[in-house]
């Protein structure tokens, strides 16, 4: 390999996570925030151990919340920490990560109105339906 090509990529991911750090950072000090300020009871309480109602309730959140793919992990971690089940935490996260109604309108713009809809309708489903799907999943393999 080029010494010139690594050199230059070594630099562009220093780069890359002096941007990413900040978020990573932001994202812990809000789930430390979170995990004193919330009681885990309240988990107990939002979600209910049916698959179904989890998956959808994790979609609602994960969708309402909108992030990046890195930070999906940490909060991930943080969830099943707290005794949140896999189909929530699998359905929060893609719609998390899949469906974003804060940023709908900058997508509509963008994008069109028919568009951006279909495409977070289809997103939010997905959630459901897949966080759905990890839980037969995971009975048939447990």
């Amino acid at each position: 390999m080029d010494k010139k090509i690594v050199i230059k990529s070594f630099y562009k991911t220093i780069q890359n996570f002096k941007q990413i750090l900040p978020i990573i950072i932001s994202i812990l000090i809000l789930l430390s925030a979170l995990k004193i300020l919330v009681p885990t009871t309240l988990y107990e309480k939002i979600f209910t151990s049916n698959p179904v109602i989890d998956s959808f309730i994790g979609a609602i959140l994960g969708s309402i919340s909108a992030g990046t793919p890195i930070t999906s992990y940490v909060i991930g971690g943080e969830l099943l920490k707290q005794g949140v089940s896999i189909i929530a935490i699998t359905a929060f996260l893609l719609g998390w990560v899949t469906v974003g109604i804060i940023q709908l309108p900058i997508e509509a713009s963008a994008l069109g109105k028919r568009f951006a809809i279909t495409r977070n309708v289809t997103s939010f489903v997905s959630a459901v339906i897949i966080g759905i799907l990890t839980y037969f999943t995971l009975t048939i393999f447990t």
